[in-house]
């Protein structure tokens, strides 16, 4: 989640456990270290695809975030020990809002390295958009209420209720659209292939469905309110014949690591030079892709790693139109968005038919 909402939920958390004890500074505290682990982002990597992988890792990780608690209780309980507050109820405070901030963005798609220094593939399980008003909105006004009133405790454990009851209509709405879904991938023999069920930009009413089947990608828009409307799929092309190039370089690797199935590749000519460009599909929808990274380049016919990865920027040229139509999208079925009005011409749709 954006470091604003886990500002905001460190503060909530903080004034529900301390708050009677320890006032407002019980929410500033939280509020801190709330966004304590997002600092990673001023670390440079290297290059665009090690900042991108290497983000929510060492300063996410359960491990770290837990010894860090440990310590600042048993730090808290020497320097105040006038407050009568014990290692236990220190540790309970602390551990809550740190441990919190990575469980939280483990909610997103983008996924978050909760075991690192372990080997393993970030950790997602997507019911929440990375920026998400209606969660966010409970913390942020308990969150000015508590400061403004003082008193933290009531506020804060109110709001951190609010939004803890979000997450679990989100729950709800992701499985009943999974349940939309799950007859469609059904009649074309979709349901062992890895698929991604997550809610589109700032809401849990419309979801995007992502299938991946070898060389292709399926793609379908599912809404809380579509009723008895089938879900239509979308199938592109994802330029996989281009994976064993990329998996030729280690950043191709790092980003195969990080994403799964969820890549797509292509060439394009940037500064003179074929270029080739892996695309992670997991954030946004096709035509709207933020994150974009040059692998290789095309000399005298032979691919050579890049010395430097580069993010490159969105091709879209609609992004306001689209999402206009995705928010008339959410409340009814029809006119269906069709992804496929968005894509640039590197997009291949593979059917003939109209969605």
């Amino acid at each position: 989640m954006d470091s604003v909402t886990q500002a905001a939920l460190g503060a909530a958390i903080g004034g529900t456990v301390l708050g009677r004890r320890l006032g407002r500074k019980a929410v500033l505290i939280g509020t801190a270290l709330g966004t304590l682990p997002d600092l990673d982002v001023v670390i440079d990597y290297g290059d665009a695809v090690a900042n991108f992988t290497e983000h929510r890792g060492f300063s996410h990780s359960m491990f770290v975030l837990a010894g860090l608690a440990i310590a600042l209780a048993l730090l808290s309980t020497r320097l105040a020990p006038a407050r009568d507050i014990s290692l236990r109820r220190w540790g309970l405070f602390f551990g809550l809002i740190l441990l919190t901030h990575p469980l939280l963005d483990a909610l997103t798609t983008y996924g978050t390295q909760l075991l690192w220094p372990l080997d393993v593939r970030p950790a997602a399980w997507p019911i929440v958009f990375i920026i998400d008003p209606l969660y966010s909105l409970p913390l942020l006004v308990a969150t000015g209420m508590a400061l403004a009133t003082g008193r933290a405790h009531r506020a804060s454990s109110w709001g951190l209720a609010l939004s803890c009851a979000y997450l679990v209509f989100a729950v709800g709405a992701k499985q009943l659209v999974e349940a939309r879904i799950e007859p469609v991938l059904a009649a074309q023999g979709l349901q062992q292939a890895p698929r991604l069920v997550q809610p589109t930009p700032f809401n849990t009413l419309l979801w995007r469905v992502t299938v991946a089947e070898g060389a292709l990608l399926h793609e379908a828009l599912v809404g809380v309110f579509d009723g008895d409307h089938p879900p239509v799929l979308e199938t592109y092309t994802r330029g996989a014949e281009l994976q064993a190039t990329a998996l030729d370089s280690a950043r191709g690797r790092r980003l195969d690591w990080f994403a799964g199935p969820f890549l797509r590749y292509e060439t394009r000519e940037l500064d003179g030079r074929e270029t080739l460009v892996a695309t992670d599909l997991r954030l946004g929808f096709p035509g709207f892709h933020p994150f974009a990274f040059t692998l290789a380049t095309r000399h005298d016919g032979d691919w050579q790693p890049v010395k430097a990865s580069e993010q490159l920027s969105s091709s879209s040229r609609n992004n306001r139109d689209a999402l206009a139509r995705l928010g008339s999208r959410i409340l009814s079925p029809e006119p269906a968005l069709c992804t496929s009005d968005f894509v640039g011409d590197d997009w291949v749709l593979d059917t003939d038919e109209p969605c």
